[in-house]
């Protein structure tokens, strides 16, 4: 079956298109050629492009629509705001219901898991608040256009709990990349994994505190910048490769690599500058890091009423079991919950391997649909 790809480029609420010529919001829409599906999926992240989502070409030949859809962060994390994503993802969705499409489904892919989480949340009865020293929120997410289905494949729990569980609790100054309290760090020669139930226990509650830490300063700082007569600044978050399941395969057992992360190597990756996270502005870190603070996680899926699918990989070296299992326990907390499949693919995070996965991974998305769709 061929394929038709569309760009689409539109303004959104509060970013209208800019001097240069681009739009806030861009994607590609791909369909089966010579058609108008009825049925389509919208896919977005945080700040990742999903134009060309691995998916998209594999949802499209088996007769869907699928939005691979981006909001004004992409490529812009530093300056994430939730309610702005959430203005910019319904422009995404009308803009499908005015191509005819009747079912929209919502694929909350990794980040986009709880990012998609929210934004349906919000359709159904509007609940965000504003973060700490903003007055008010972008108005259109009081009447967001709800989706109909939701699918959380590779997804994890919010980027606030991601964060929190990679980082690296042994950072005794946050302006040091260097300085580890020994108790704390999990490349220690002197502790290698399996590591003991006293040390993870003590290691993820120092890891909470490091974020609740962050988030402290955080408030402080922009109490003392607003006193100065300014609103923002960036400021860096180092070491946020060092999730012990990364270094412990009896932890969250599954066949992934072991050591491993999305980076290859942990401990080069965490004492290394690239990740998620390592930058922010004062306000992205209370919308998208902060434990206490942050709206998005998939605890809102427990305000979704939607049928919903969840999928995961065994191989995944950052989502892991548990992490999949408060997915679907969130979903099934619902009123109205019910039964919610799950299927586990054999595969790593983007499904590349083994061969086959992100088919299979398409044939199981695309059957559900069509027996939900109505």
């Amino acid at each position: 079956m061929g394929i038709t790809r569309e760009f689409v480029a539109l303004p959104s609420a509060g970013a209208p298109r800019s001097g240069v010529g681009g739009h806030p919001c861009q994607g590609v829409y791909h369909r089966p050629e010579g058609q108008a599906p009825r049925t389509a999926l919208i896919a977005t992240h945080y700040n990742i492009d999903f134009s060309e989502h691995y998916l998209a070409s594999y949802i499209a030949e088996r007769g869907l629509g699928f939005l691979g859809w981006n909001t004004r962060f992409r490529g812009g994390e530093p300056y994430f705001l939730a309610d702005q994503a959430l203005a910019d993802i319904d422009t995404g969705v009308r803009w499908l219901r005015s191509q005819g499409v009747d079912c929209v489904v919502l694929m909350g892919n990794s980040g986009g898991g709880s990012l998609m989480a929210t934004y349906q949340a919000q359709a159904t009865a509007p609940l965000l608040v504003p973060e700490y020293t903003r007055s008010s929120l972008n108005p259109v997410i009081e009447n967001l256009e709800p989706g109909d289905l939701y699918v959380s494949i590779v997804a994890h729990t919010g980027r606030a709990e991601v964060l929190t569980n990679w980082m690296d609790p042994s950072v005794v100054g946050e302006n040091d990349p260097l300085s580890v309290d020994p108790a704390l760090d999990p490349f220690s020669p002197d502790r290698p994994p399996p590591f003991d139930p006293e040390f993870v226990a003590t290691y993820r509650a120092a890891q909470r505190a490091r974020n609740d830490r962050i988030t402290a300063w955080v408030r402080s700082e922009l109490d003392r910048m607003a006193a100065a007569g300014h609103r923002e600044r960036l400021f860096v978050v180092p070491r946020l490769w060092a999730d012990l399941r990364m270094l412990d395969g009896t932890l969250d057992p599954s066949p992934r690599p072991v050591p491993g992360c999305y980076l290859g190597d942990p401990r080069r990756a965490n004492y290394g500058i690239f990740g998620v996270g390592t930058v922010s502005s004062l306000r992205s870190w209370l919308s998208m890091w902060s434990l206490s603070e942050s709206q998005c996680s998939t605890d809102q899926l427990r305000h979704v009423r939607l049928p919903a699918l969840v999928i995961d990989a065994d191989g995944d070296t950052g989502i892991f079991s548990s992490d999949t299992a408060k997915i679907v326990a969130a979903l099934r907390d619902r009123p109205d919950g019910g039964d919610v499949p799950t299927h586990t693919i054999s595969g790593d995070h983007y499904l590349t391997a083994p061969a086959g996965a992100r088919a299979t991974a398409a044939d199981i998305i695309t059957d559900w649909v069509r027996g939900h769709a109505g």
